[in-house]
């Protein structure tokens, strides 16, 4: 699979992976990589960041949203073999070492595969490592609130509730969010296009997904960069309140 590498603004990019994003934030040729997509995007991962003008060396920092696989997949393997450093919010640093799993279990996905589009999309994870585990071995939380001196300044907000440290990444000067999987803008097993949920099978604690909406919807931006789903341009607050009136 090729990467398909969209700029969004300035020194931003979001990359269409296998059924998940990621996003590059470069300055000059380093750059911060947010999140990694499934362990078998690896090569449109780093297809990727050489099309911006980047190398994996060159990466300072892979900030994770989320743990689950389809957003660690390549991690460990950029932290091993480059020394990248992986940092997420604290609540999710045990999550992304495997001392726990909030993921959707194999036996949920089996209670759904008569819903339209499960059993495609089972095989797309299967064939991407989506069942596989790659713990990461030193993962770190962010050293001190506020942005971030990594390339775009990125500022993590913590939005619980897919998981129990999913973070946003907000960039307040180019008036972008970083949503990860607390509001994406479409997905395989979703018949909705814009600004939603995803399925609620994915969800570690819906209530509190629901809840972040609201914290989603006080960070200033006209850009939105999901883990699911294409760009969605306007104002981040409307997005958050037609994702919220969506869930009921």
């Amino acid at each position: 699979m090729s990467a398909d590498v969209r700029q969004v603004a300035d020194g931003t990019y979001l990359v269409h992976g296998g059924h998940t994003n990621w996003v590059i934030l470069t300055d000059g040729d380093t750059a911060t990589l947010v999140d990694t997509g499934y362990p078998g995007d690896r090569r449109a991962l780093l297809d990727s960041l050489a099309a911006v003008g980047s190398s994996p060396e060159a990466v300072a920092a892979v900030l994770v949203t989320h743990a689950h696989n389809d957003h660690l997949g390549s991690a460990e393997y950029l932290h091993a073999a480059h020394g990248t450093p992986v940092l997420l919010h604290e609540a999710e640093v045990p999550h992304a070492r495997r001392d726990f799993l909030q993921q959707v279990s194999v036996g949920t996905v089996l209670r759904n595969a008569w819903r339209p589009g499960v059993l495609p999309w089972m095989v797309h994870v299967l064939r991407t490592g989506g069942t596989q585990q790659h713990p990461v071995t030193a993962p770190a939380a962010f050293p001190a609130s506020g942005a971030l001196d990594l390339p775009g300044r990125p500022v993590p907000v913590h939005t619980p509730g897919h998981t129990d440290g999913h973070c946003v990444y907000h960039l307040p000067d180019a008036g972008v969010v970083i949503s990860g999987d607390a509001l994406v803008s479409g997905h395989a097993l979703s018949r909705t296009e814009g600004p939603q949920l995803l399925p609620d099978l994915f969800h570690h604690d819906r209530a509190g997904a629901v809840a972040s909406l609201d914290v989603l919807a006080t960070l200033e931006g006209d850009v939105l960069l999901p883990g699911h789903g294409p760009v969605h341009r306007g104002p981040v607050k409307d997005a958050a309140d037609l994702a919220r009136e969506r869930a009921f």
